[in-house]
């Protein structure tokens, strides 16, 4: 395969990678950060936090990249997406999986300043991101398989931070797939009509009537996980009151989502961001506030 890379579509590329569009690296960072307070018990590793940083983003931006490659014959018949970079024939598709190689590349040299173990749990994390963008031609599911990709730096984390993968790490890391199905739905539920017209399957097409139901049910799932979670991990008030300013949120994107208005779901799916960020805030109060008086 001849390197096509170049210099003059650099822009073509930062769209292919979504650097414009953070709000796929920041749904996935804040249950890394999630797991990486409570498994430092607030007080990070500061290597730690920038590698996993960095590389959330580009392995989110790396999971874009080979998402749109395995869409190349699909984009083009949706809407949405039929002016993405790929689609639109600025970035050949073998340009693509370069860049694909040179994200993941980058990523892995990051994750070798970290332990065996974290090594080694890494290579998890580069097949769910290729498995992932092939799952909505196989399976109505591939929310599911989105939330591993998306949640499997939580056991990473751990493995960074205290060499070892406790259960709370897996307790953490199911309430992430489970918040991933919650609002990679919402976000399905745009695209709904277009994918049923080309074939493309989701958890929006799967759930059918019922979607709000199910959404409604995944969302009290995940509110349990994170009871379960500050049960387990000693968390108190400030965690708690978090948790519960989350689940304002959620009956907020259910408001949202009522009609099924595309444009609504799309807002309840961004909202999401918002919830993620104030269940940290709560766990990084309530670590702060024990370091302070301990």
């Amino acid at each position: 395969m001849k390197f096509q890379l170049k210099k003059s579509n650099l822009a073509a590329y930062w769209l292919l990678t979504r650097m414009h569009k953070p709000i796929g690296s920041l749904l996935l960072l804040w249950p890394m950060y999630w797991a990486l307070w409570i498994a430092s018990n607030g007080q990070p590793d500061i290597l730690v936090f920038i590698v996993f940083t960095l590389g959330v983003v580009l392995m989110r931006s790396a999971g874009c990249v080979i998402n749109d490659y395995a869409d190349r014959n699909i984009d083009p018949h949706v809407s949405r997406t039929k002016s993405r970079p790929i689609s639109s024939g600025q970035v050949h598709s073998t340009e693509a999986l370069q860049l694909f190689f040179v994200l993941v590349l980058v990523s892995s040299l990051l994750v070798f300043l970290m332990n065996a173990l974290t090594i080694w749990l890494s290579l998890g994390a580069v097949f769910l991101a290729v498995l992932y963008p092939f799952m909505k031609r196989h399976t109505h599911l591939p929310q599911v398989f989105l939330g591993m990709a998306f949640g499997w730096a939580v056991p990473m984390v751990f493995a960074a931070q205290t060499n070892s993968v406790p259960p709370l790490a897996w307790l953490i890391f199911v309430a992430t797939v489970i918040w991933a199905v919650v609002y990679d739905t919402m976000y399905a539920m745009v695209d709904r009509e277009d994918d049923l017209k080309i074939g493309v399957k989701s958890t929006a097409i799967l759930f059918g009537d019922l979607d709000k139901v199910l959404i409604g049910f995944f969302q009290l799932l995940f509110f349990i996980a994170l009871v379960m979670i500050g049960q387990k991990a000693q968390l108190g008030t400030f965690y708690f009151t978090s948790v519960f300013v989350a689940l304002m949120f959620a009956i907020y994107h259910q408001v949202l989502i009522k009609d099924r208005e595309p444009a609504k779901c799309m807002a309840a799916f961004l909202n999401n961001n918002w919830l993620g960020f104030t269940v940290f805030i709560g766990i990084a109060a309530d670590y702060a506030a024990k370091n302070f008086f301990s």
